[in-house]
């Protein structure tokens, strides 16, 4: 008999099928790294570029494939670090919540660097990096006090965002596409198996956030047919998209593409005019303003969770008494993030937030592994992914081939930060313990 979890997914409306489910998808996948992204792998691998954006989605494939049937097994709120919480224990599952953490702090700010540099260039004077670092630490100000004073901005935002961001790369694909040069597309030699690897790791930074859209699985109906079919058909229209848009810009700019800070605007700029690349840069600010309002609305919770259950000082799960809202740890997140902004080149964020995004999908595939052989289940029929226990172990196998890419520093980077959680960690529970015999008393 095997084990079960007990949720509330009984009380949810199975309403989401195949469509609703894949736009969903591509709807989270689409964000800020697009806009930047073509020019660093075209800097890696020119015009071979579009084989690591096949490695990429096929490797997201496997991935998403894992969060799927462990998210149909555990029902608990908290996403990966409950799926990983309970197949190794609390441990794990805490270092699964720092590496949520980090992922969306690095992320965040790897977004606002781009943002910056798209509004730039309609702002010619914030292009010094004076100007570009005041207008960041205004920007996270702004975000910060919207989401102390309870504005739910991100939600109202979300559609028109969601707009913004693919009206202008369909119209670049379709107007690009007329003044492409095949001579800019042109193999002179096949990609190098170690620059793929790093090339496919920068990219999962455009993958990112397939595995967000599955955590409303309560409300898909016929899971096991409906979650692998919209997987599909998203990664497909995704791949579809990044790779139409890389050749694109590829064939319009040539070798100007690999040192381009604002490839698709500058693509469409060169194929359809001012007002094509005007089109593009507003269209990236607005979607990556969308993103970073939504993230700066999600991540300080995350923070304020830790502190609650004694794994930060307390302060920082304070709640504003007029707003109610945890303003300590939004100030906490915001300065932490527009920090990492100012200091850091995108290059260096997307990486780091791909090193730890792939070291938490590695966990939650072996998790669906182990929860697969508890026969760990929800209360209904769990989703079983195709291939049995073939199918994590190639999405693990996929993963570790694109750590390969990762260099000694970001290495050295990852353990200092893994280091300082398994302390805190430690110190947490001692207090807890010497705490509870008191309480007994």
């Amino acid at each position: 008999m095997g084990t079960t979890t007990r949720g509330a997914d009984s009380a949810l409306v199975r309403a989401i099928g195949v469509w609703g489910l894949a736009a969903g998808i591509v709807n989270v996948t689409v964000g800020g790294g697009i806009f930047r992204l073509p020019a660093d792998v075209a800097a890696a691998l020119g015009p071979t570029a579009p084989v690591a954006y096949l490695v990429c989605a096929v490797a997201m494939g496997l991935i998403v494939l894992g969060f799927a049937e462990a998210g149909s097994r555990v029902a608990l709120t908290g996403g990966p670090y409950a799926y990983v919480e309970i197949a190794f224990g609390p441990f794990a599952g805490f270092l699964c919540g720092v590496l949520l953490w980090m992922i969306g702090s690095m992320a965040v700010a790897a977004v606002a660097v781009v943002f910056a540099t798209n509004v730039a260039q309609l702002v010619p004077a914030l292009q010094h990096p004076a100007g570009s670092a005041a207008f960041l630490a205004l920007v996270f100000a702004l975000m910060g006090g919207v989401n102390v004073a309870g504005v739910r901005l991100a939600a109202s935002f979300n559609a028109v965002a969601t707009v913004a961001k693919l009206l202008p790369l369909l119209v670049l694909l379709v107007g690009g596409a007329l003044a492409v040069r095949p001579s800019n597309l042109a193999w002179e030699r096949s990609p190098a198996l170690a620059d793929v690897a790093r090339t496919s790791t920068l990219l999962i930074f455009a993958f990112a956030g397939v595995e967000s859209a599955l955590a409303p699985s309560g409300e898909v109906k016929d899971i096991a047919r409906t979650v692998p079919r919209a997987i599909f058909v998203a990664l497909a229209g995704t791949t579809v998209l990044y790779v139409g848009l890389q050749m694109v810009a590829q064939g319009v700019l040539g070798a100007d593409l690999a040192t381009s800070r604002t490839p698709l605007a500058d693509a469409a700029g060169r194929a359809i005019g001012p007002a094509g690349r005007t089109l593009l840069l507003v269209g990236a600010a607005v979607s990556m303003f969308g993103y970073l309002c939504g993230m700066i609305l999600a991540i300080p919770r995350a923070l304020f969770a830790l502190a609650r259950d004694g794994f930060l000082p307390r302060v920082v799960a304070s709640v504003h008494p007029r707003f109610h809202t945890p303003y300590v740890a939004i100030a906490v997140q915001v300065t932490i993030a527009c920090a990492f902004a100012v200091t850091s080149t995108f290059e260096r964020l997307a990486i780091l937030a791909n090193l730890t995004l792939l070291l938490l999908y590695g966990a939650c595939c072996l998790a669906a592994w182990r929860l697969r052989r508890r026969g760990v289940r929800a209360g209904g029929v769990p989703f079983a992914v195709p291939g049995g226990a073939a199918a994590p172990i190639a999405a693990c196998a996929a993963i570790a081939w694109m750590l390969t890419g990762i260099r000694a520093a970001e290495w050295a980077a990852m353990g200092v930060a893994l280091l300082v959680a398994s302390i805190v960690f430690l110190v947490a529970r001692r207090r807890r313990e010497a705490y509870r015999p008191r309480v007994a008393s």
